[in-house]
């Protein structure tokens, strides 16, 4: 790895950078450990497919995580580990272009666990605390300075029109196999402008939000078994804090994972859902409205919906956006979550007294 190398040393780090080596997590960016004479940093190649416009990614994470420090100096933690801190190249910069790519580093985070799952409630608690801590921190930042990376990420209603507009292309003729999840997927489709709605008409305040919720976001301290940092920065954008909420509802209360093509596997597990509802209202304080805490059993529906059918569209459009591991699996995983969807219709009622 000496080309990994000699790119570590165009960062200005605390010491002689020693070694370079790639380090196995991140499903988007390649990634790399660097071990210099006194510290180690994680560094990666950012994938410009997916984030066309990294410098404004980075002006993102920078603007927030430089207020994120502010305010656990100001709590008294320590942020050094309770946020990422970013190294700089000798320009100033905070992305180094070796003519063809794009890398970042930060300072590694040590001593701390990863969870792909959470596996009881009590993590769960935990998980949604975290991600509710976050949002507080943030809650006086100015959402209008951010860019919006990745535009329309959870544009539910207009995900909803690219949906219809591929049924109807219909390119591969997939369409008449999954007629019943199509239907299904449409008869929901009052879901589509419920958040985006109120978003725009202001019933819902603009705040930063990190859009991809899920528990392998966190680092946990070893030591306390705690929440300690939120990582991957690169969709913070200014959104509605109902986009986390219910991504994480979606990807952490189910009773079984997306794969599962097993479906009477699949319902909402109440015992999760509030354990997330208590975790996140714990950890975020005051600093929601009313108007959003009322939506949390909404906005676990329509995040749930979004996905279905951008799974399910993406399967009638011939699989060109999600990896696929077999024939299908898009479908199959579109009909898991339309059950998961139909799961929290029938116990909405019950989903809305979790206070």
């Amino acid at each position: 790895m000496g080309n990994m190398k000699a790119i570590a040393e165009k960062f200005v780090l605390d010491g002689k950078v020693l070694d370079c080596a790639p380090l196995g997590i991140g499903n988007i960016n390649s990634t790399f450990l660097v071990t210099t004479e006194n510290k180690k940093y994680t560094m990666q190649k950012l994938n410009t497919n997916i984030f066309k416009k990294p410098e404004q990614v980075m002006s993102n994470i920078v603007k927030v995580t430089s207020h994120l420090k502010e305010k656990i100096i100001a709590e008294g933690g320590d942020p050094s580990r309770e946020t990422l801190t970013f190294a700089q190249t000798e320009n100033g910069e905070y992305l180094y272009y070796d003519g063809e790519d794009v890398y970042r580093a930060y300072e590694f985070i040590d001593d701390v666990n990863t969870l792909q799952t959470s596996g009881n409630t009590e993590m769960a608690y935990k998980v949604a605390k975290t991600f509710g801590i976050f949002q507080k921190r943030l809650a006086d930042f100015n959402a209008d300075e951010l860019y919006e990376t990745i535009p329309d990420f959870h544009h539910t209603a207009k995900r909803f029109e690219t949906f219809e507009e591929i049924i109807k292309a219909d390119p591969y003729g997939r369409a008449a196999e999954v007629k019943d999840l199509i239907e299904y997927a449409e008869k929901e489709s009052y879901l589509a402008n419920s958040l985006t709605d109120a978003l725009e008409s202001g019933v819902l305040p603009l705040r930063v939000t990190h859009n991809d919720t899920k528990i392998n976001n966190i680092l946990f301290d070893k030591k306390t078994n705690e929440g300690l940092c939120v990582i991957d920065l690169d969709t913070v954008m200014p959104a509605t804090t109902l986009y986390d909420f219910g991504d994480m509802v979606r990807s952490g209360a189910a009773s079984t994972d997306e794969e599962d093509t097993n479906l009477d596997n699949v319902t909402i597990d109440l015992d999760y859902y509030k354990a997330f509802v208590k975790g996140f209202i714990d950890g975020v304080g005051d600093c929601l409205t009313q108007e959003e805490i009322s939506r949390f059993a909404l906005s676990s529906k329509v995040l749930t919906y979004e996905c279905a059918i951008r799974f399910l569209g993406d399967h009638v459009n011939g699989d060109v956006y999600f990896n696929i591991r077999k024939p299908g699996h898009n479908m199959e995983r579109a009909a898991n979550l339309l059950k998961l969807l139909s799961e929290m219709e029938r116990k909405y009622d019950e989903m809305l007294e979790i206070k």
